[in-house]
């Protein structure tokens, strides 16, 4: 299957496309997220199948948020990490298993969905940001939230977070907001380590399937890393809407190409 029919005809157009996309997820993520709306299709692109494209995605990205932890680690709440840690591994192992047993053709025809999904949770991502941080501005006694109802709250986000995942760190940051935690600085942080450890899990388990078509991998990572380290050099120099808008709008046009795919 190709995202591009023009490119379709050409090994040598798509692995081009590949690194290309791959380079602007990359830089997507370190900018402000989205970047799997570039490229899952792309790895689609080179006929790898829908569910194997989405693991095999999954692996490739991946180690931008290992340094997004890294970098992190100061903000990270330690009464917050049972809860979350234990809900990340558990909610991305029914997730990727999910994944792994729905049909190929099935996935398929969720793909635009997911995708508008994605897009639409971004979309709002500016608002609901907005709204966190004016619950911040409120002074508040922070106190550790109860582990079994964090723990049911956060479990469908991190089933979808090892499913296909766009949009997911949002859902996490709104769930752990609404449980009290106020901080923008640990909101972040601890989406950055649910979803890192969501995606680590998933990835494993794909890996252990065989789902992970490896040579593909390898050229979406090095690129996505590059492009995630020039990204991060102008995440500084642009607007933040203007980069939401950017984000919203490719996720958009590509689940609307599929919808009209699917047609």
């Amino acid at each position: 299957m190709a995202f591009l029919p023009e490119l379709s005809g050409s090994a040598h157009w798509r692995y081009a496309w590949l690194v290309v996309a791959s380079g602007i997820a990359g830089a997507m993520n370190a900018l402000a997220g989205g970047g799997s709306f570039l490229s899952f299709p792309a790895m689609m692109g080179m006929g790898v199948p829908p569910i194997q494209a989405n693991a095999t995605n999954t692996v490739a990205l991946w180690p931008g948020q290992l340094t997004s932890i890294l970098a992190l680690r100061k903000d990270v709440r330690r009464d917050l990490l049972p809860a979350v840690l234990v809900t990340s591994l558990l909610g991305a192992i029914c997730g990727a298993e999910a994944l792994l047993h729905t049909k190929q053709l099935t996935f398929e025809r969720q793909i635009p969905w997911l995708l508008l999904g994605g897009s639409v949770l971004f979309g709002i991502s500016g608002p609901v940001s907005r709204w966190i941080r004016g619950r911040a501005e409120q002074t508040h006694e922070e106190s550790t939230p109860p582990f079994l109802p964090l723990c049911l709250a956060l479990f469908p986000v991190c089933f979808y977070v090892g499913y296909f995942g766009a949009g997911g760190g949002l859902l996490i940051m709104t769930v752990l907001a609404l449980f009290g935690v106020e901080r923008m600085s640990t909101l972040n942080a601890m989406k950055v380590v649910s979803a890192g450890t969501s995606n680590l899990t998933a990835i494993i388990t794909f890996i252990l399937s065989g789902a992970v078509v490896w040579h593909y991998c390898f050229i979406s990572m090095i690129a996505a890393g590059l492009g995630g380290y020039a990204g991060a050099h102008w995440s500084r120099r642009l607007s933040p809407g203007v980069l939401r808008t950017i984000v919203v709008a490719t996720g958009c046009t590509i689940a609307a190409y599929f919808f009209w795919r699917q047609r």
